[in-house]
C-alpha cells in the first residue's frame, strides 16, 4: 500500500491537485478550510475583486500568526533554559 495519496483542494475558486502523504491529509484539508474561511471574511469585509489580493492578505495573516508562535516558543525556550541553569546551580551547591 502506497503511503502517498492524491487529493484535490479548492482555494480561491481554483482546484489544486496534490500528492501528499496519507498522514498529512487531515492537516492539509483543515488548512485549506481555514484559508477559505479567511478569504471569505476578507471578501465580505473589503471591496476587493481580485482573488490575488485576497490570497496575499490571507498569506500575510497566516505568516504573521506563525511568526508570533515562533517568537513565543523562542521566549518560552529561553525561559526554560534559564530555569534549567538555576536548577543546575542548585544541584551543584547541594552536591558540593
Amino acid at each position: 500500500m502506497s503511503d502517498l495519496l492524491k487529493i484535490k483542494v479548492s482555494l480561491a475558486d481554483r482546484v489544486y491537485p496534490l500528492t501528499i502523504r496519507r498522514d498529512e491529509e487531515e492537516n492539509i484539508r483543515k488548512a485549506a478550510k481555514s484559508i477559505e474561511a479567511i478569504l471569505h471574511r476578507y471578501e465580505d469585509g473589503f471591496a476587493v475583486r481580485d482573488k490575488q489580493d485576497l490570497l496575499a492578505m490571507c498569506a500575510l495573516q497566516l505568516a504573521s500568526r506563525l511568526e508570533k508562535i515562533q517568537v513565543d516558543q523562542l521566549v518560552n525556550g529561553d525561559e526554560v533554559g534559564l530555569q534549567i541553569d538555576k536548577l543546575s546551580e542548585k544541584i551543584k551547591q547541594a552536591i558540593g
